[in-house]
């Protein structure tokens, strides 16, 4: 015992050690902020840094597309330098990663910054489909109740889920398991179409665990592509074949309307309007993590966190929205702004 109480305050020195040196000008080694994480947020978080870099005296962030699992992790690895700090996410922190970010001294400040829908999208002049989120988990599950029992799934052709569907063969381009955007898919679209069959609705009530391993499990059997965290390169595979369906988010789709036309789910397509008044169902939050130990040490953070949450930003007019991001209602925002422009840690 006497050992491992040595051990836990040789290691409290150590991150006591690490921060006075950062705060002592270590970190002055590197006067430009580093944000990781979401490929959806990537494109907004790109578009406030280079305005940020032009309007202040702070040099302009530089903004890494890692996936939101991945940025996490980098961002909550420990504070210093050599540490990114911001993580851009299309989801929430998970109660894990906090976690991990307490044990290694970083105290996460939790900014929502708006709403993204998921889409299904294909290549304009290609498959067209008009879906369920029940029809969506029939395709891409990787069990599926079939006469009671769950077996994987048999389901090859679009027609195989429904005969209104188109017969072709089922090939959808998604994201892999560290994107948030695969996360979200599979809580939104997965499990909302598992919760409309009886069988897995009874499941739920039973035993939600079970469930969810169930309704969050995607098949591997060729038919989901992993297709990276690139959309650009989802795109390419799309105009390459016009029977494909990629996966990514809303601003993705505004941003490529050239070329990508969208599924309707329940007979909603996904546009600007329908998510933002909640009628498109594969809808989620977007967000940013601020090391809040890095504030005042790496400069411009705090700088960065107001022109992120300025009403020219990320408002109804503000430049964000031009780029396809839906904002959070104005109320929200204000709270949000003052939180995020306060500090407020996170608390889970």
């Amino acid at each position: 015992m006497t050992g491992m109480l040595k051990t836990h305050k040789a290691l409290a020195l150590a991150g006591a050690f690490a921060l006075t040196t950062l705060v002592s000008g270590v970190a002055h080694a590197r006067d430009q902020i580093q944000i990781v994480g979401s490929s959806t947020v990537f494109p907004f978080s790109t578009a406030v840094a280079e305005q940020f870099g032009q309007n202040t005296k702070f040099g302009t962030p530089v903004v890494e597309s890692t996936g939101s699992g991945g940025g996490m992790k980098l961002f909550c690895a420990g504070i210093g330098e050599k540490t990114p700090d911001i993580a851009n996410a299309s989801r929430r922190i998970k109660e894990g990663e906090f976690k991990a970010c307490r044990e290694n001294g970083v105290t996460p400040v939790e900014v929502k910054v708006g709403f993204d829908g998921i889409v299904l999208g294909s290549v304009k002049g290609g498959i067209e489909l008009a879906l369920t989120p029940e029809q969506i988990f029939l395709a891409l599950a990787k069990e599926i109740p079939v006469d009671g029992k769950l077996v994987a799934n048999p389901n090859m052709k679009w027609s195989d889920v429904d005969p209104s569907l188109p017969d072709t063969k089922i090939e959808v381009l998604g994201p892999p398991p560290t994107s948030g955007t695969r996360d979200a898919f599979a809580e939104l679209a997965l499990e909302g179409g598992a919760k409309k069959i009886e069988m897995l609705a009874a499941m739920r009530k039973q035993d939600k665990k079970a469930f969810a391993k169930v309704a969050h499990a995607v098949r591997e059997d060729g038919v989901y592509i992993e297709a990276g965290e690139n959309d650009n390169l989802i795109v390419q595979k799309l105009e390459a074949n016009k029977n494909a369906v990629g996966i990514f988010g809303f601003s993705f789709l505004d941003q490529n309307s050239d070329k990508i036309a969208g599924a309707t789910i329940n007979g909603n397509e996904p546009t600007f309007e329908k998510i933002a008044a909640g009628d498109y169902p594969i809808s989620r939050s977007l967000y940013f993590y601020v090391k809040k130990e890095h504030v005042g040490v790496i400069p411009g953070v705090e700088e960065f966190v107001a022109e992120f949450t300025n009403e020219n930003t990320w408002g109804d007019d503000g430049y964000l929205a031009d780029k396809g991001l839906i904002p959070l209602p104005e109320a929200d925002r204000k709270s949000v702004a003052e939180s995020a422009q306060s500090l407020t840690p996170l608390s889970m």
